[in-house]
């Protein structure tokens, strides 16, 4: 769906996509079709690309202890 949405920019137009690829709950066998369209597009002139980390994380203090706490559970490390 997002390949539909991408071919409708008209003329004159600008895009923003916005997403958390760390928030995607479809089964591992399906793919996102916004970690997809980043793998095809991300040479395109004129497509930008702007990924964020947990120091960019401006909401409670806790949220980016959430954040790390999940990023080492799937890591396998202890919590």
């Amino acid at each position: 769906q997002i390949k539909m949405f991408l071919t409708r920019l008209g003329m004159s137009a600008k895009m923003i996509v916005t997403g958390d690829i760390t928030q995607i709950d479809l089964p591992r066998s399906q793919q996102s079709g916004l970690i997809h369209a980043m793998r095809v597009l991300k040479k395109i002139k004129g497509i930008g690309v702007i990924e964020f980390g947990k120091k960019d994380i401006v909401r409670h203090k806790l949220v980016q202890r959430i954040v790390e706490a999940y990023e080492k559970d799937e890591q396998g490390e202890e919590v």
